[in-house]
């Protein structure tokens, strides 16, 4: 099978990207409860470019299949699952021997999500990371009675899933991004209030909407002191989720009275830990949820690029150049 192969990890983004390379590669062969899966699609994610750096949190024996998230269909089960094969699914994979850059992968039961056969191929290969994240998040607008938010990497396909969901039910989202063009992107989109971080008043124009808008609720994926910034801004009794640290800086500026004093609170949120904390069944009943919006195309993700596997180079590169432009997608 072709497979985009990793020789070795490079913290050096452009190194590493130049060295990828494509390979002939060993079909896989199947362990007691994996299943194989024929890519029609596969993500390119910012995880999968911490990965092929060796900074991700998961560090695969070298050389190695990058790619974690991706769509196909089973074609191969054992004989205890086998009325799975024919499925349509979206999977994200994580172990040693696979990859989802390739033309098949392996998967356990556990990495997929059996998907709706009018569920389109390019959404599918983007199914089970971003959606999840912004619909388990979402879940505290309505738990702490919120009627604004604030949220900053307001380019990312997460906070393009938390507009959606505030859109539907009349939440004011307060939008931060870094670039001007990204900016000018929302406002075409719709969005309402948006930030520019590096505006000089920045912090003066946070405030101002905030105390107009009096948002209960932060959604924080850069760390640093934009941290403190949007929990400052915040109004008494709200809670601040940190799900990222774009940045790579440790979160600073917090103001301790108002953690004392106002009743405000940081806490994380965890993909992973969210799905293990649902009841059984519940997630089927969310992915079902979730798979109707976007079959009916009230959801979807942006994506900016379809590319082969022997275009990897020249794609990630276009990818680094503006991640808010949408989703890198590899085809076999």
């Amino acid at each position: 099978m072709k497979s985009v192969v990793l020789p070795d990890y490079n913290k050096n983004v452009l190194r590493a990207m130049l060295g990828l390379r494509i390979e002939d590669r060993p079909m896989p062969v199947l362990k007691e409860g994996e299943l194989l899966i024929k890519t029609s699609a596969a993500a390119c994610n910012p995880s999968d470019i911490a990965f092929i750096q060796g900074v991700y949190n998961i560090v695969k024996p070298v050389p190695a299949i990058p790619g974690f998230e991706g769509a196909g269909q089973i074609v191969d089960a054992p004989d205890n699952i086998n009325y799975l094969i024919g499925k349509k699914v979206s999977a994200f994979v994580q172990s040693d021997n696979s990859g989802t850059w390739a033309e098949y992968f392996v998967a356990k039961t556990s990495d997929i999500i059996v998907l709706s056969d009018e569920m389109p191929e390019e959404q599918a290969a983007c199914f089970t990371v971003n959606p999840f994240t912004a619909y388990g998040m979402y879940k505290w607008v309505g738990k702490i009675s919120a009627k604004a938010i604030v949220q900053n990497a307001a380019g990312s396909q997460v906070a393009s899933f938390i507009r959606m969901m505030a859109d539907e039910n009349g939440v004011e989202v307060i939008d931060i991004v870094r670039k001007s063009e990204t900016a000018s992107m929302l406002e075409s989109m719709g969005a309402r209030h948006v930030l520019l971080e590096t505006d000089v008043d920045f912090a003066d124009k946070l405030k101002l909407v905030c105390n107009e808008l009096k948002p209960l609720l932060a959604f924080d994926a850069v760390g640093g002191p934009l941290s403190g910034e949007m929990f400052n801004a915040l109004a008494p009794n709200a809670r601040m989720i940190v799900y990222g640290g774009l940045s790579n800086k440790p979160m600073s500026g917090l103001g301790l009275m108002d953690i004392i004093f106002h009743d405000k609170t940081v806490m994380g949120f965890n993909l992973i830990d969210w799905k293990l904390q649902l009841k059984e069944g519940e997630f089927d009943d969310i992915s079902l949820l979730l798979q109707e919006k976007f079959i009916k195309g009230s959801y979807n993700t942006r994506i900016s690029k379809t590319i082969r596997f022997d275009e990897v180079i020249k794609g990630i590169k276009s990818y680094l150049g503006n991640m808010s432009a949408g989703k890198l997608l590899l085809r076999p």
